[in-house]
């Protein structure tokens, strides 16, 4: 059976949940900044990469990986949780496979549940509330670059620090 867009979205949030609550309990002394969930141009299953300031702080090319999900050293984490929710995504069509207009129709029901995911677990107080929440930057990344990725990020975070830095990174 072909998964919907509402069961990906579900079970994303559990895999995402239970990710972020075993990277946050398994580095106590970090600081996370950055959660991205990634994923090729194909909208694949998702990869969960973070950054925290501690880790920032110990490379000397840290103005240059600050956003790089693959460079950090919680690059790609919650495998267990999250390889579940990719075999879903896979059960769906390829998105190169179908025409022009189902193929973006495709893509961009993929991201949105990833969008739903992390929005849900911001909305559960998971990445903070208030000003701890302004300062953590949620992303879900077309990698390499996608111009929507700003909209996303838009969409995902409040006006603050967080997003702020981000988008003047790229900017």
């Amino acid at each position: 059976m072909v998964p919907t867009e509402a069961e990906l979205a579900d079970a994303l949030t559990t895999a995402a949940r239970a990710a972020v609550t075993d990277l946050f309990r398994d580095n106590p002394g970090h600081t996370f900044y950055y959660v991205t969930l990634t994923t090729p141009g194909e909208a694949f299953g998702p990869a969960l990469s973070a950054w925290s300031h501690e880790a920032l702080a110990q490379r000397p090319d840290a103005d240059d990986v600050r956003y790089s999900y693959a460079d950090s050293p919680f690059s790609i984490v919650g495998e267990e949780h999250l390889k579940p929710v990719r075999e879903m995504f896979a059960a769906r069509p390829e998105v190169f496979d179908l025409a022009d207009d189902a193929s973006d129709a495709e893509f961009e029901l993929r991201l949105r549940a990833m969008e739903t995911a992390l929005r849900r677990l911001a909305e559960e107080g998971l990445f903070g509330v208030g000003e701890a929440r302004a300062n953590v930057l949620l992303l879900v990344e077309v990698v390499p670059d996608d111009e929507d990725n700003v909209a996303r990020a838009r969409r995902l975070n409040p006006p603050g620090p967080a997003l702020d830095a981000w988008l003047a990174y790229w900017g």
